[in-house]
């Protein structure tokens, strides 16, 4: 896999803020060096969020998110907006674009960006056209609290400060994160189980098994992969047991009844609990269904907006779990790719997948959505070993 093939999840995502017809989309072709965004100077030219993924020096792999104007008073303006919060949900970095002294709409943006723990890099654009623009930067500053980055996005000028800049920033801002974190050392053994079933993309492995082996061969550790038809074949053929045992959750019980005593077991979808999400929380969350009654409602929550499978798990198989534990009366609802409600004050249970689509901050955002309004979240993987019985024999 190369830098172009990096998956969009596992980049950095900057989202490009401000009024209509300040140059956004002028800056991120600057950023970009290409024409990947309209630019007008009819205001309002940006209408959905443009999504450009990118590799850019010393920021590496990254998704630039040009958002249409927040002051958009046009018909189609509601719409707009609701677009470009969804894209403020995804964002690890905000450059929030100005063209003057006046900024009280920008500063109302930037309070939620803060709110949501996304940094905010000033920028003032357009200071090709400005007279003074030194002083137009001193007024912001006095405002926002920081100086704004100098730019013209028409000129070029001050683009290749921004572009180190946003590098500090994310080096800053981005954690150390891995999927499998201390559950493996140099040398260990692991053995992957991995069902090739109808959800199985033919020809390929899916993206959590993908970038587990990945990370797996960068730990320099000892991988072996299986199907559940062929991991006692494969642990008869091996001189020791294996150190970790990761399978798919839906065969979570099918693979402990085959673990020796000796192996630690987890799945790809509670590692990725735990890379993408809260897992404090998912766990803790996870104990409400004991309570669930076939009053309760449960929203399952999909990152992929795929064509459901006859064997889905989220609208399938966890589903059926859930009805033969609580009962059949049990209401549940099932989203996917960006739909996710506001309002979750009604479900007694959110169950949200393995998020190999969405990027760590966007799953957050959710979580905190969740606990905000005191609902209880939790994940695909977790979900499965808990309803199984041996989510306490899981590591992670």
């Amino acid at each position: 896999m190369g830098l172009n093939d990096t998956p969009s999840s596992e980049r950095l995502h900057i989202l490009v803020a401000g009024r209509t017809n300040s140059g956004k989309s002028s800056l991120v072709n600057a950023l970009t060096g290409q024409q990947v965004a309209l630019v007008s100077d009819v205001a309002g030219t940006t209408t959905d969020p443009v999504y450009k993924a990118m590799e850019i020096m010393s920021l590496g792999p990254c998704v630039i998110m040009d958002t249409a104007g927040f002051d958009d008073t046009s018909e189609l303006g509601a719409r707009r907006v609701e677009q470009t919060m969804k894209a403020v949900e995804k964002a690890d970095i905000a450059i929030m674009v100005c063209t003057g002294s006046d900024i009280s709409e920008e500063l109302r943006w930037s309070d939620m960006l803060k709110e949501k723990n996304v940094p905010v890099l000033w920028v003032l654009n357009k200071t090709d056209m400005m007279e003074a623009p030194e002083a137009v930067a001193d007024a912001v500053a006095a405002q926002c609290g920081s100086r704004p980055v100098l730019v013209s996005a028409e000129t070029r000028s001050g683009i290749d400060g921004l572009i180190a800049l946003l590098g500090r920033l994310k080096d800053d801002t981005e954690a150390e994160n891995s999927i499998l974190g201390g559950l493996v050392r140099e040398n260990d053994l692991v053995l992957l189980v991995m069902p090739q079933d109808r959800q199985a993309p033919k020809g390929r492995l899916i993206l959590p098994q993908v970038q587990t082996i990945r990370e797996l061969l960068d730990r320099s550790c000892v991988t072996v992969c299986c199907t559940p038809d062929t991991m006692e074949a494969a642990l008869q053929k091996l001189s020791g047991v294996p150190d970790l045992i990761v399978t798919d959750s839906q065969v979570f019980d099918a693979v402990y009844a085959m673990k020796p005593a000796g192996s630690r077991l987890t799945s790809f979808s509670v590692l990725f609990a735990r890379y993408k999400g809260d897992m404090a929380y998912f766990v803790e969350s996870v104990r409400t269904i004991s309570s669930l009654t076939e009053d309760s409602r449960v929203l399952i929550a999909e990152a992929c907006a795929h064509a459901p499978a006859s064997e889905d798990i989220g609208r399938v198989k966890i589903p059926a779990m859930l009805r033969k534990k609580v009962g059949q009366g049990l209401k549940i609802d099932v989203v996917s790719g960006s739909d996710f409600p506001e309002d979750l004050s009604g479900y007694s249970l959110v169950i949200h997948c393995g998020a190999c689509m969405f990027n760590r901050k966007h799953v957050l955002n959710r979580v905190a959505r969740a606990k905000k309004q005191h609902v209880p979240m939790t994940n695909y993987g977790v979900t499965i070993a808990y309803v199984k019985g041996i989510l306490d024999k899981v590591d992670y």
